[in-house]
């Protein structure tokens, strides 16, 4: 299922507080920036924010899961990014606390990753 345009300008909207943000298309969904750091993914109508080692607990506490997509081979599981507590599309305050986990999340992702020489 592709995401609607109007879905993505309604998840920016809620993450309005948060800062801003950008949107780029990919595989069907999107990939949900700030600063030019990925944290969230919107895969249909659904939407995917950045977990580590800090984080994971509090999304396994709402009984929320990783997201996962189907293969030829099976399902595949991303542990990176967890589905986002569904309160958070009704509620700019838990989208504001949640991205900003997610965003904290990423970032510590980025900083562990080896830099790339040019």
């Amino acid at each position: 299922m592709s995401t609607s345009a109007e879905y993505l300008d309604f998840i920016k909207d809620q993450m309005a507080d948060f800062g801003p943000v950008s949107v780029r298309r990919m595989f069907g969904g999107a990939g949900i920036y700030r600063d030019g750091v990925i944290f969230a993914l919107v895969v249909g109508e659904d939407l995917f924010l950045k977990a580590d080692d800090r984080t994971r607990g509090d999304f396994e506490a709402e009984g929320l899961g990783p997201f996962t997509y189907a293969t030829k081979n099976g399902p595949n599981t991303i542990t990176s990014y967890w589905r986002a507590p569904s309160r958070c599309l009704d509620d700019r305050d838990e989208m504001t606390l949640w991205c900003r986990k997610a965003y904290e999340a990423a970032l510590a992702s980025e900083q562990s990753k080896p830099s790339k020489r040019r």
